[in-house]
């Protein structure tokens, strides 16, 4: 089992979030087996690997809609059960699936805030809400002529954004976004990639999921592949190639002697026995709203 390596970097990052071990099975379906994936702050990770290589099941294990058969999750050093989507979002793990789940027919507003509305003294505070919305988007330069345009009429780029605003309400430490570009134009990527960039000078910890591999060098920091849901290499971006990347997908190389494959580092003592804490008993983050 491979376990997290320090970040090469000039600069100490927290760890956040690390899997360790884990697995899933769909009945006779292995879709994830004895998977290490780590996440730490202001890091953008990618996660690739062909249809069928167990992304997915791994998001959606994080997100709180598949509990994993084995292994442990961590959670800014504690070891943590996430047994329901409100479990994440309470850690703060904030997913933007491909489809966005946004309500066309309200504005930038409406979507930000749906199911978390400010309110004063039992009204609706639409201005509160309104100027937040403009504060953050400002914060990630979000190209928006007005927040309150229906979500029906912007672009690709601008729907994505939104989407990934609204997910940063609840001021989260890992943001997972699941194939971002997907089906947008090339000045409307660009935007997105912006974007990303933007949640990691934040300090939001990412983790990318896309097919493209142009995307994942010009963003990422480090990539992870899986195939038949197994870890199948770690590589720093910086020190990859795209040519690198696709043989690791496709099994066509012993990535574990490529040059740029992160080492395997040491297990961080005690952690398998750590005690799984409850969310109740877990001390609020500073600054977290509820």
């Amino acid at each position: 089992m491979t376990t997290p390596a320090p970040l090469r970097t000039g600069r100490s990052r927290e760890r956040v979030l690390t899997m360790r071990g884990v697995g899933k099975r769909f009945g006779a379906v292995r879709a994830l087996t004895d998977v290490d994936f780590w996440v730490n702050e202001g890091e953008v990770v990618a996660l690739i690997g062909d249809n069928g290589a167990g992304k997915s099941t791994l998001v959606k294990v994080l997100a709180g809609v598949h509990a994993p058969d084995a292994g442990t999750i961590e959670f800014e050093g504690e070891a943590v059960e996430i047994a329901s989507p409100a479990d994440a979002q309470e850690l703060g793990i904030a997913t933007v699936f491909q489809d966005l789940a946004l309500c066309d027919n309200l504005d930038v507003v409406a979507n930000l805030w749906l199911g978390r509305e400010l309110t004063i003294d039992g009204a609706l505070d639409e201005v509160g809400m309104e100027q937040r919305t403009w504060t953050l988007l400002r914060e990630l330069a979000a190209k928006i002529p007005s927040v309150r345009t229906p979500v029906a009429a912007l672009s690709g780029g601008q729907r994505q954004t939104v989407a990934i605003a609204r997910s940063l309400i609840g001021q989260p430490r890992v943001v997972i976004l699941d194939e971002p570009t997907a089906a947008l134009g090339v000045a409307q990527t660009a935007e997105v990639l912006n974007l990303i960039e933007r949640l990691r000078e934040r300090g939001h910890g990412v983790v990318l999921i896309s097919h493209n591999m142009a995307d994942v060098l010009a963003v990422a920091d480090r990539v992870a592949v899986l195939r038949l849901g197994r870890n199948n290499g770690e590589f720093t971006a910086a020190e990859v190639t795209s040519e690198t990347l696709i043989a690791a997908i496709t099994g066509a190389i012993d990535v574990s002697r490529r040059a740029g494959a992160a080492p395997p580092p040491p297990e961080r003592p005690g952690s398998p026995q750590s005690p799984i804490i409850p969310l109740s008993d877990r001390r609020r983050r500073p600054g977290k709203t509820s």
